[in-house]
Order: C-alpha cells, then sequence, then structure tokens
C-alpha cells in the first residue's frame, strides 16, 4: 500500500500520536518525517509549504497541506469509514467532534498553560500561584464532568473505538505528566479506566506508549 501523504511531527507529542493511532486502525500508511526543531522548521521548503513552522503538519499525496493535530487526524479517519473512527451516522460524528473539542479546550488547554507558565515558557517568564490554582480548578470541573459521563458505553460513543478516544487517552496521558498526580487521578477511576483500555489496544499500544505518571503534579522548581 502507498503512502497516504506525508506527517512531519515528534513521538513523543500528543497530536502526532493521535495521527499516528488513527492511521494504524484505519489500516492505513503514513510516511513520517521526524520534525527538528531548529532544522525542519528552517527549511525554505518546509516553510512554503507550511509557514506557521509548527508541527504537526501534513501533505496528502495530492499535495494538499494541512496543520492542527485534529483537523488531520480526522482526515486520515475519513480515508477508511469502515474502521468506525468517525462514527456510523451524523449523530455519531457530531459525538466525537464534541468529546473531542471537550478534551483539547476543557482539559490539555489548561495542562499546556500550566506546564508552559511552570517550565517559564512564557516572556516574562512570569509564575502567578493563584492562577494555576484557577487553572488547576476549572480542569477538575471538566473532569468531574467528565467521569460522571464516560462509564455510559464501552467506549465514548459505542462499543468500539474512535477518534474521539484516541484523542482523549492522548490529552489524560499528558494530564497525568504534568497536573494529575497518584491522589487526584484515584478521584477519576472512569477516566483512567477508559485510557487503559484505549492505550491497551495492540494497533496503537506501542505509538500511545507507556509513559511514567507523575507521583505529584509538577509544581515551579525553586531557586537556588
Amino acid at each position: 500500500m502507498a503512502p497516504i501523504g506525508t506527517l512531519w511531527g515528534a513521538p513523543f507529542q500528543r497530536q502526532t500520536k493521535c495521527i499516528l493511532s488513527a492511521a494504524a486502525i484505519a489500516g492505513l500508511e503514513v510516511k513520517f518525517e521526524l520534525f527538528r526543531f531548529g532544522v525542519t522548521n528552517r527549511s525554505p521548503e518546509f516553510l512554503a509549504k507550511f509557514p506557521l513552522a509548527k508541527m504537526p503538519t501534513f501533505e496528502d499525496k495530492d499535495g494538499t497541506a494541512l496543520i492542527e493535530g485534529a483537523a488531520i487526524a480526522r482526515y486520515v479517519a475519513s480515508l477508511a469509514p469502515e474502521s468506525g473512527l468517525l462514527g456510523h451516522s451524523v449523530k455519531d460524528a457530531a459525538l466525537i467532534d464534541q468529546w473531542i473539542h471537550f478534551a483539547e479546550h476543557e482539559i490539555n488547554a489548561y495542562t499546556d498553560i500550566i506546564f508552559q507558565m511552570i517550565e517559564g515558557f512564557f516572556p516574562e517568564k512570569a509564575y502567578d500561584e493563584h492562577i494555576h490554582d484557577g487553572l488547576v480548578a476549572r480542569q477538575q470541573r471538566s473532569l468531574k464532568f467528565l467521569e460522571q459521563k464516560i462509564n455510559l458505553h464501552e467506549f465514548l460513543i459505542n462499543d468500539e473505538i474512535t477518534l474521539a478516544d484516541i484523542v482523549l487517552a492522548a490529552v489524560i496521558q499528558r494530564a497525568a505528566i504534568v497536573t494529575l498526580g497518584a491522589a487526584e487521578r484515584a478521584l477519576y477511576p472512569n477516566i483512567f479506566a477508559h485510557y487503559a483500555k484505549v492505550t491497551a489496544d495492540p494497533r496503537i499500544k506501542d505509538i500511545l506508549g507507556a509513559v511514567n505518571f507523575v507521583e505529584v503534579p509538577l509544581t515551579p522548581k525553586k531557586a537556588e
């Protein structure tokens, strides 16, 4: 089978994991190019196709260029409708989109901002404990909602894995190495049962990979 296109990304990146997992379940081949910071995103050829210079990026075999991980994963899944990754009805598709947006914007967005603030990624290298606590509270609110909803089916939408399950598992994996320590994870048994079920799928187990969850949430390093 010829590759459906080329993906530039990094194996550790959440969005890249989702795209490669979608391709694996769909039974499609993707040519993977390792994105090298300071090299790939400075190449004139790459910038001509992807001027934003971020990963992941994807170019299909016909030359269509795509950015944004969820959009790329959805495109890949759409090439194999029989896979069930996008459901089997309009309602399924709407629910899948709902949970993808929820996972990315109501859970992962807070993980990323907290991580960036703790690691001093912002230009002013500022850290504000009150902002940190507020972001944690917002994420907890979303996780509590998800915990109540997630045990209605074998997976999020029905009894087979969909793109929403993949995205959610990757989002939860990321949170469990930043904001969710052992005590926090214990509050969400349904969420982490779902995570275990998705990541145990033999088709994507190696892609999602085993990661070391934190025992306590990350906090700013003390100044020496």
